[in-house]
């Protein structure tokens, strides 16, 4: 018979906690107030965990102390000696570059900061002393003291070492600390460590190590949560930058010495001309505007309530091209709300609601399932519990032996019994079509302990519960399969559930939902079934780590959203790992984002801000890259010739700040980009080299034809050379902001109207010195800038064609 009975939901992680503790042992009080006290001055307390970022004077020395600000400060140095002071302009502009660097990445610390707040991990400390009624509550884990009594609850991480003095089928998982993913049981006198996490069960410790002291605190400093990120943007940075510097210092000491020895000018014009030369060369707000990209990025997500707990994650999810997520807590609201009991002919009614809600009432640590249950039934009497085996995302059951009452099971159907019966069997097909979970509920004469097997069950009733689906599922994931990245289920409930969900938010199923029970947990068992299958079912944690590494080994980029202690494992192993906010402390942990409202519809969001981020470094890289290229070249090309270098510092300081430094701070910032392809390096050599060959070859060619020119001074050769210069570097730009929309469009023509200016001005020519050629240097740099523009434009088709075709 089927006995329909509705009840109110209840919320994923929100709902409290059973009051009773099993496993706590009698008379146990906790430490007085005082001897907290004692043990805080005594040093005796846990150290904070380190910041997920840098700290403030790190923030500092990264932005000051580099070696190109090191190079630029010792040009100025040069031209502050030799004068004038508008050829140190450049080091005004790399304080305004420095300052700014500083500024904003002390901005998306503090929000971010502010943030973390939210996700700190607590410790629930039992605590009163003999005077007091022991009392347990949450306490900061930098305030736990050795001696402390802790509770240990299903998904908590263990933030101290200590001995266990009580617990119920408390199982942890040390799988950060050993890399070995098998939960290991505890029993009273065990040792748990830090970094460990609970998967099952519920105990107390008593703490014995904190801070330094504690086996994990170096080991969670450097694997689990504060691990540095693998970031393609930040790592080709470095690669460009190394290069650069190789070719940095043999050209600069050439030029240095053919403008001192070689070129005839006075001492003066011949250390200008080497500082123009060695500092053009230095691509000096590279580095800045990515730090700036990566810090708004955080700061814009902050403003959308997703924690990044490391800049360089903003990136992982631009070249993410998998997702795979849980069914309960992503695409369901993970409340579950009883839907029906359905009991087998031959059972009584009355006792199989007095065991469902025996077993819910008594549970120290319910999870969702059960507090659902224990609002839809009332405790019994004289129930009482003999032993206790909790639930586990491994085994997928939990059992309860009750002293006058036998032994009661519940959990996955297709886990306890190989055959329903018919009437069973036809109910849970029905309510797993109808997206429902399904509960079997079987018993037994046998006391059940967790390391041994399930004999003689007899299926007594079907416990079918139902989820919400969250408002902005369907949305979200038509967002991202137009965005290209597919979407894989890995949930533990039955395949034909989680096909049911997966459909009604639109997820594209492709083949049959798989039954993950019949698979090995091996990555090449995984590999196979995600070749044909994206829905999966009854997938256990260590098949979860399997997959992800099955997907990331055939070259796809993975990200993984969880929310339970059973996703800890995958969440670490993905490219990019996302948790809940409401979700289990251990996720929240090793997660690199939190979304702090639990709203798959941040997921869009965080999407496109590292999309937008990875897009714009690139823009800004081909600027300042060109410019090195360009520069790289024309230090030679002097050094060989042994005629003046073309510009002062001046010159290049107008061009650069024209066509490369203020654009590129808005470039950096623009919106909207597709997904992210790898080859960083690669792509921005693709576009510099030919485009800097080409500015270097025409401002050269310019340069040469006003020194043959007649009655043309050493200022007008100067000036000719510095427009043809900036007219091929518009023409970078242009290609660069591409496709050009309103913004972008005045962007250029706003940096072109301000070189217009400069030269209109009486006053600004005298103080850049400028002055234009005659008309037949004009035309003729005319004709050399149209063709250099037209071969620009040229190379850099040829440069994309090339691009795709090596990817």
């Amino acid at each position: 018979m089927v006995d329909e009975k509705t009840t109110g939901g209840a919320s994923k992680g929100t709902a409290p906690l059973a009051p009773a503790m099993s496993g706590k042992p009698p008379g146990e009080v906790g430490l007085s107030a005082e001897e907290v006290r004692q043990r805080v001055i005594a040093g005796q307390v846990n150290a904070p965990p380190p910041s997920p970022g840098r700290t403030i004077g790190q923030i500092v020395r990264a932005n000051v102390l580099t070696r190109f600000n090191a190079i630029l400060g010792s040009l100025f140095v040069v031209v502050a000696i030799v004068g004038p002071i508008q050829d140190g302009l450049f080091g005004f502009v790399v304080l305004a570059n420095t300052t700014i660097g500083i500024i904003q990445e002390l901005r998306a610390k503090w929000t971010l900061d502010r943030l973390a707040i939210l996700t700190a991990p607590r410790a629930h400390a039992l605590r009163g002393g003999s005077s007091a009624e022991p009392v347990v509550s949450d306490i900061a884990v930098e305030d736990v003291v050795v001696d402390d009594l802790l509770e240990l609850r299903p998904g908590d991480q263990v933030p101290v070492d200590g001995v266990v003095i009580g617990c119920s089928g408390l199982e942890v998982d040390e799988s950060l600390l050993s890399g070995e993913p098998e939960a290991v049981a505890k029993a009273t006198g065990d040792t748990v460590l830090s970094g460990s996490f609970v998967v099952a069960g519920s105990g107390m410790v008593r703490t014995t190590a904190v801070g330094a002291a504690a086996y994990a605190t170096q080991l969670q400093a450097q694997a689990v949560r504060f691990s540095l990120l693998h970031s393609e943007l930040q790592a080709g940075t470095n690669s460009i930058l190394r290069m650069v510097t190789w070719v940095m210092i043999p050209a600069g000491v050439a030029l240095t010495v053919s403008q001192l020895v070689r070129s005839h000018q006075s001492l003066g014009d011949a250390l200008r001309g080497s500082v123009a030369g060695v500092g053009a060369m230095v691509p000096e707000g590279l580095v800045l505007l990515t730090s700036i990209a990566f810090a708004v990025g955080a700061i814009r997500l902050a403003r959308r309530r997703v924690l990044v707990q490391e800049l360089a994650a903003i990136e992982g999810l631009a070249r993410t091209d998998i997702l795979c997520i849980d069914k309960t807590g992503t695409l369901t609201a993970g409340g579950a709300t009883l839907e029906a009991i359905a009991v087998a002919s031959g059972h009584d009614e009355a006792s199989v609601h007095d065991a469902v809600g025996a077993m819910a009432a008594t549970d120290p640590a319910p999870n969702a399932t059960m507090q659902a249950l224990a609002q839809g039934f009332d405790q019994p009497p004289n129930w009482v519990v003999a032993s206790r085996v909790p639930f586990s995302s491994d085994r997928k059951w939990s059992a309860v032996t009750f002293a006058d009452h036998g032994s009661w099971v519940l959990g996955a159907p297709d886990i306890l019994s190989s055959e329903l019966p018919a009437e069973l069997e036809r109910e849970r097909s029905r309510h797993e079509g109808a997206s429902h979970r399904v509960l079997l509920l079987a018993r037994t004469g046998e006391s059940i302990q967790a390391g041994n097997g399930l004999a003689d069950l007899v299926p007594v009733a079907l416990v079918v519960l139902s989820e919400q689906l969250r408002d902005e599922a369907a949305s979200t994931i038509a967002y991202l399969s137009d965005q290209g990245v597919t979407v894989t289920v890995l949930s533990g409930d039955a395949p034909a559930t989680v096909a049911a969900i997966a459909s009604k938010v639109g997820i594209p199923i492709v083949g049959r939902p798989c039954d993950a029970s019949k698979l090995a947990a091996d990555d090449t068992s995984m590999a196979t079934a995600l070749s044909s299958a994206n829905i999966f079912g009854r997938v256990r944690p260590d098949q979860k780590v399997a997959a992800v590494r099955a997907l990331q080994a055939q070259g796809h980029v993975v990200a993984m959203i969880g929310d339970g202690v059973n996703d800890v494992q995958a969440l670490k192993q993905a490219d990019l790992g996302i948790a809940m906010g409401s979700g289990s402390q251990a996720s929240r942990s090793v997660a690199r984002m939190v979304l702090l409202d639990d709203s798959f519809a941040a997921v869009p969001q965080v999407l496109s801000e590292g999309r937008r981020v990875v897009a714009n470094i690139e823009r800004v890289a081909n600027l300042f890259v060109t410019k090195t290229v360009y520069a790289a070249i024309l230090a030679v090309v002097v050094a060989v010739g042994g005629f003046p270098f073309p510009f002062f510092p001046r010159h290049l300081t107008i061009v650069s700040t024209l066509t490369i430094g203020i654009p590129g701070f808005f470039l950096a910032l623009a919106r909207g980009a597709p997904r992210a392809s790898p080859g960083f390096v690669a792509k921005v050599l693709a576009f510099t080299i030919p485009a800097g060959v080409i500015a270097a070859t025409a401002t050269l060619a310019v340069y040469a034809l006003a020194r043959l020119g007649p009655n043309t001074s050493g200022t007008q050769q100067r000036t000719a050379a510095m427009l043809e210069l900036a007219a091929v570097a518009f023409a970078v730009l242009v290609l660069v902001a591409r496709p050009l929309n309103a913004p972008r469009i005045a962007l250029v023509v706003s940096m072109t109207l301000g070189l217009v200016t400069l030269i209109v001005l009486a006053k600004s020519r005298s103080i850049f010195d400028l002055q234009l050629p005659g008309l037949q240097v004009i035309l003729g740099a005319t004709a050399i800038g149209a063709v250099a523009i037209v071969l620009l434009v040229a190379s850099q088709r040829w440069a994309g064609a090339w691009v795709r075709g090596h990817r």
